[in-house]
C-alpha cells in the first residue's frame, strides 16, 4: 500500500522565499499527497499570495498568534497527522528541494524497511546558495557489538546513521510521531529540531541520505552566534538559544558539557559588557538565569491542543503536479549565486 506523503511548509513573513519552496515542492519526481502551509501570523503579504489561487492543490492553516518556529512545527506535525499522514516531509520556508529529493527519501525509507532495520527519521543532504554543506547532523553514538560506533554501516548505500538533524527537509514517519511525540513548543525558537530528534534516537537511528539535495537559503549564513548578530529582533532570541541549549544539555549530554556550556555563556556576557554591549549581555544573563526552571513537558499526537489558534485559510483541493508553469528551476535562485552541488 502507497504510503500517504504530506509536504509541511512552516513559513513567517517571507513570502518570495515561501513561493520559491512551492514550486521546488511541486517539482517533485514523486509528488506529495498533500501538501500543507502553516502560516505562523504573518503580518506581509504571506496570506494574500496563499490564498490567491497560483497554488490551489495546497491546504494553508494560519496561526492567529504567532507560536515561534517550535510551535509552528509542532502545529505542523500534529496538522499532518490529524490528516492522515503516513510521513510528514517537514521542512522551513526558505528550503528548496531538488526535484529528486523526496523520492530518495523515501526510497532509503523502503530500502531499510526491507532489510528490517529501525528507522526514526531520514534527512536530506543541504547545501547553502554556493554549493557549500550546511545543517549538518551529528553522526550517531551508538555502538556496535564490536564496540566501534557504527553509524558508516550503511555509508556504501548512501545513508549515514546520525543522532540528531534539523528541519531542513526531514521525512518522519506517523510511528515515530505516536511513539515520541512532537517537538517542544515552548522551546519558541532554536534547538527545537535538535530536541526532538535527540529524543528519538536515543531509541531509534535516524539516517541522512546523501542522494536526497536541498538549498538552504539561511539568514545571514553560519553557525548562530550572538557575537556577529546585528539584528536587535534576533538578538532577543538568543535568550530561548541558550536555555534551550542547557535544557538540552542537561537532557541528553554530560554533566560536564552543561557546566562548560554555562560557564562559556557568563564569561561572553562579562566579555559583552566590557565591550559595552549591555544588551547582548543581559540577553545572555536572562537566557541562564530561565534554563533553571524550564522543564517543559513533551507533547503528544493525542494530547491537549489549542485548535482555537488554527484556521483553514485556504481549502483542499487534489493535488494536480502536471503543471509545469509550477515547477521550480535552479535559474531562479541562480541570482543568489547558488551552485549545484556534483
Amino acid at each position: 500500500m502507497a504510503s500517504k506523503v504530506i509536504g509541511v511548509i512552516l513559513t513567517y513573513n517571507r513570502k518570495e522565499l515561501l513561493e520559491l519552496c512551492l514550486k521546488a515542492v511541486h517539482s517533485q519526481t514523486r509528488p506529495c499527497d498533500m501538501v500543507l502551509v502553516i502560516n505562523n501570523a504573518s503580518t506581509d503579504e504571506t496570506l494574500e499570495f496563499l490564498k490567491s489561487g497560483k497554488y490551489p492543490d495546497i491546504k494553508v492553516y494560519t496561526l492567529k498568534r504567532n507560536v515561534g518556529a517550535a510551535g509552528g512545527f509542532n502545529a505542523g506535525f500534529r496538522l499532518a497527522y490529524d490528516n492522515g499522514a503516513d510521513h510528514v516531509w517537514m521542512m522551513d520556508d526558505d528550503v528548496i528541494p531538488e526535484p529528486e529529493a523526496l523520492e530518495k527519501l523515501l526510497n532509503a525509507d523502503e530500502f531499510l524497511e526491507k532489510r528490517g532495520m529501525r528507522r526514526s527519521y531520514l534527512l536530506s543532504t543541504a547545501y547553502t546558495e554556493h554549493g557549500q554543506i550546511t545543517n549538518t547532523p551529528q553522526v550517531s553514538s551508538a555502538k556496535n557489538r564490536a564496540g566501534y560506533f557504527d553509524w558508516p554501516e550503511q555509508l556504501e548505500n548512501g545513508l549515514v546513521a546520525v543522532g540528531s538533524g534539523t528541519f531542513v527537509s526531514i521525512l518522519v514517519p506517523r510511528t515515530t510521531l505516536e511513539k515520541y511525540g512532537l517537538p517542544i513548543s515552548s522551546m519558541y525558537i532554536w534547538g527545537e529540531d535538535a530536541e526532538f530528534t535527540l529524543r528519538i534516537t536515543r531509541e531509534d537511528p535516524g539516517y541522512l541520505v546523501g542522494t536526497s539535495h536541498v538549498v538552504h537559503l539561511r539568514h545571514g549564513g553560519g553557525t548562530i552566534s550572538i557575537v556577529t548578530e546585528s539584528n536587535p529582533t534576533r538578538i532577543g532570541y538568543y535568550k530561548n538559544f541558550i536555555r534551550n541549549n542547557l535544557y538540552i544539555s542537561k537532557n541528553y549530554k554530560t554533566k560536564r558539557r552543561t557546566i562548560s556550556i554555562f560557564f562559556n555563556n557568563f564569561v561572553l556576557a562579562l566579555k559583552m559588557l566590557v565591550k559595552k554591549r549591555p544588551y547582548k549581555a543581559w540577553v545572555i544573563m536572562l537566557g541562564l538565569m530561565k534554563s533553571f526552571g524550564f522543564k517543559p513537558k513533551v507533547e503528544y499526537v493525542d494530547s491537549d491542543y489549542d485548535y482555537s489558534n488554527v484556521e483553514v485559510s485556504f481549502p483542499e483541493i487534489s493535488l494536480d503536479a502536471s503543471n509545469s508553469t509550477k515547477k521550480v528551476r535552479m535559474e531562479d535562485i541562480s541570482q543568489l549565486g547558488y551552485v549545484r552541488p556534483t
